[in-house]
């Protein structure tokens, strides 16, 4: 069977945008497929994930230092974007995976860390059969076009709205 590999984004304001994009990872690698999951901009904390994901056989590389948007070194951050954005374009470019994900990527194109017409470039030039998935806030309408299929998360209702405080297992 012939794969036609999508870009598919996921973005917007409301909560689920990577837990969407993991529950892409846990599907292709039910069916034995080979994941890489490529985090950008990720907090310093510890989350499920990060123990989860390597016990599905899914390949998990955490990039960066953080929340970029408290930086107190914006050009260490810039660097770090495009060391992490090469490893990505290594990952693309091996012919290994069935799809890989790049969690919060969509911040180092708003955040300009990274020029946005080269990285659609190799976003569109991807071998056909790699299934991409993007995720994050902020998505260039270049992107949206690129992409084959977009989905928008809305906060419509969070619990922070009600003082109730991240927790363990559902937002980390």
């Amino acid at each position: 069977m012939e794969t036609k590999g999508l870009l598919m984004v996921f973005t917007g304001t409301g909560k689920g945008k990577t837990t969407a994009a993991l529950g892409m990872a846990l599907r292709a690698s039910g069916h034995g497929l080979p994941v890489c999951v490529i985090q950008f901009i990720k907090g310093n904390w510890r989350y499920g994930e990060l123990d989860a994901l390597p016990k599905l056989g899914v390949e998990l590389h955490t990039m960066g230092r953080g929340f970029t948007w408290k930086s107190d070194n914006l050009d260490e951050d810039r660097r770090l974007a495009l060391e992490g954005w090469n490893f990505a374009r290594e990952r693309m470019g091996s012919g290994r995976y069935h799809m890989i994900i790049l969690d919060e990527f969509t911040y180092l194109l708003h955040y300009r860390m990274l020029d946005l017409a080269p990285c659609l470039e190799t976003l569109a030039q991807r071998d056909p059969a790699l299934h991409l998935v993007i995720t994050g806030r902020y998505a260039p309408e270049p992107l949206i076009e690129l992409a084959d299929l977009v989905t928008e998360m809305q906060a419509v209702k969070h619990p922070l709205q009600q003082g109730i405080k991240a927790q363990r297992g559902v937002e980390f």
